[in-house]
């Protein structure tokens, strides 16, 4: 006998519940959104000087970008293997990442990077702004799917108890 909530196929075998994979799409878009930005302009110099890439601007942000592929082809890999669907440690590693780019990319906005030491009038450009909601989306998702079920809960505990009574 199975509990009321505990999900079965079609000759009452227990099927386990799988995580939904909104958070992760979410993330996904959020990563290829982010990865984006590296390739428009992040700041603009002031003296009419030509304005420079993420990629020209500070070597942290296409490292971050491609830290989020990573994490993405980790994630997939991991929702195929896991039998929930979804790797917790792994979906707050990649939530975590996510945050600190979001704050790095506000950061850049407010202030933008590199330019104190040269003495370069800098302001924020497109690219920061794409990072941002990059950043955010892939933060959001990531929360998303780590909300989403995973390993041992309730319904492996209560299918475990009902074999036991059925032994």
């Amino acid at each position: 006998m199975t509990a009321p909530h505990t999900p079965t196929t079609g000759r009452g075998q227990y099927a386990p519940r799988r995580a939904k994979t909104t958070g992760l799409a979410t993330a996904a878009a959020g990563i290829v959104v982010f990865n984006i930005s590296p390739f428009l302009n992040w700041v603009n110099p002031g003296g009419g000087a030509d304005p420079r890439t993420g990629y020209e601007t500070d070597s942290l942000v296409p490292f971050i970008a491609y830290l989020g592929l990573g994490l993405l082809a980790a994630l997939i890999y991991a929702g195929k293997r896991a039998r929930r669907g979804q790797h917790r440690g792994l979906t707050l590693v990649s939530m975590a990442v996510g945050i600190a780019a979001t704050i790095q990319c506000l950061a850049f906005a407010l202030n933008p990077m590199g330019g104190l030491e040269r003495g370069d009038d800098l302001s924020s450009d497109i690219g920061v702004y794409v990072g941002l909601i990059g950043a955010l989306i892939w933060a959001i998702g990531s929360y998303l799917f780590a909300k989403e079920i995973e390993g041992d809960d309730e319904d492996v505990v209560h299918d475990d108890r009902d074999a036991a009574r059925n032994r």
